[in-house]
């Protein structure tokens, strides 16, 4: 009988979403490279905040130079692309390390955040904002 071959995965993929953003993050082993849409995430995210959000879940598992990441992020604004990075890497570090999840969790990064844009409603201006009352 043919014995089945496994194969090590030299590479985690897995996908994050924040608003309307979706970043598909590919995880290596490595030396703490960040590369996001061909840039490095500093280059990319600029904003000291948004570089913590995403690296938020290296922070939490001391894991920062252990790995390397190239992410694809499309949609959404740069505060949403952060978001959906930070929630696509945390799902990659449990899936390569069953011991992060407790982690990950308690810090609140595996849930997806469902907060979403309210959709604009007939006669008003936004969402809901609506015209000045007048009543003469």
């Amino acid at each position: 009988m043919a014995e089945k071959k496994t194969k090590s995965v030299s590479q985690i993929i897995s996908t994050g979403r924040r608003k309307k953003s979706i970043a598909r993050v590919r995880l290596f082993p490595g030396t703490g490279k960040y590369v996001v849409n061909g840039k490095d995430m500093g280059e990319y995210l600029q904003r000291d905040t948004l570089l913590l959000v995403a690296r938020q879940p290296f922070e939490v598992t001391n894991t920062g130079d252990k790995y390397d990441i190239i992410v694809r992020v499309i949609g959404g604004g740069i505060s949403g692309q952060a978001g959906a990075i930070c929630h696509g890497i945390a799902r990659a570090l449990v899936k390569a390390d069953e011991m992060y999840k407790k982690d990950l969790k308690a810090a609140g990064l595996l849930t997806r955040d469902p907060r979403m844009k309210e959709r604009k409603k007939y006669g008003l201006k936004k969402a809901r904002k609506a015209s000045q009352f007048s009543k003469r």
